[in-house]
């Protein structure tokens, strides 16, 4: 009897095995949010945009600057800076460690000196992977120094914005971030020199208060969100239902708060021509 058992556990489990779904490594296939289409990873290429419906996927700030910096001239500022928890936040060194380790970066912005089709500027790119983009003092300080070097050498100066806002781990230092950045920013406008910002999905909070609508021109990915609170948070506090599409890039450029809406494959080629036009 016993061996008669064994065999029908061992039929049992080949025909387990035979219909089983397969497992798709991690990694190979994404969905799409905008058409929701399973796409083939590899048929997307540095740039991160569906094949299918032209849909915008968020980009690393390594792959964004592949994509503006002209090859191997772009040199890092402040590459080794680390947030650490000045407000004692529990568990606040576990998670920038857990994001090190995710991200490969240190925080969440890069800044540094390239050359766009051979035109100097300080650029600087935030990536929304690392804490959703929040603005923590490491945040602040990068973009600060970016800013005072470019005043320093006379030199434009490049920001992708992608945040959701203040750090709140960092509490009240992160939002001393906003004012700071702010004058450094003031302080390169005094001496004459261009400022053009980058509004990529999402832009919201501290970070959309401050720097990155200080910019002498103001560009943004399609259909990006940008704002400071969020549309739930407004409706429940003016008691009004929103216009369609609110917070959007598109409608931002109805209204005149940004002044071109640019496609991410047009986006160096867009830059250099606002560099060749404003160089002094």
């Amino acid at each position: 009897m016993e061996l008669f058992k064994n065999k029908k556990n061992i039929n049992a489990n080949k025909k387990q095995k035979m219909f089983a779904k397969p497992e798709v490594p991690t990694g190979l296939c994404i969905k799409c949010t905008g058409c929701s289409k399973t796409i083939y990873s590899k048929e997307l290429d540095i740039y991160n945009i569906c094949p299918e419906c032209n849909h915008y996927f968020r980009i690393s700030a390594r792959d964004r600057i592949k994509t503006i910096a002209d090859k191997n001239v772009f040199v890092e500022f402040d590459k080794d800076m680390h947030a650490k928890n000045p407000l004692g936040y529990p568990n606040y060194e576990e998670k920038i460690k857990d994001m090190k380790e995710k991200t490969g970066l240190n925080d969440a912005v890069i800044t540094g000196k390239c050359q766009i089709y051979g035109k100097d500027c300080v650029l600087c790119v935030m990536d929304s992977k690392f804490i959703m983009g929040s603005m923590g003092s490491v945040v602040g300080e990068k973009i600060t120094r970016a800013f005072e070097y470019a005043t320093e050498n006379k030199l434009p100066i490049i920001i992708f914005t992608a945040s959701g806002g203040a750090r709140m781990q960092e509490g009240i230092v992160s939002l001393m971030q906003m004012a700071k950045v702010s004058l450094a920013a003031s302080r390169h406008s005094e001496e004459g020199l261009l400022y053009v910002t980058v509004l990529t999905d999402p832009t919201t909070g501290g970070v959309t208060a401050s720097f990155a609508m200080l910019g002498d021109i103001i560009l943004s990915e399609p259909k990006a969100l940008i704002g400071f609170a969020g549309p739930r948070v407004i409706e429940q506090t003016i008691k009004q239902k929103l216009p369609e599409g609110f917070q959007t890039a598109e409608f931002l450029l109805e209204h005149g708060f940004v002044d071109a809406i640019v496609e991410r494959r047009d986006m160096k080629k867009t830059l250099s021509t606002i560099l060749k036009i404003h160089k002094k």
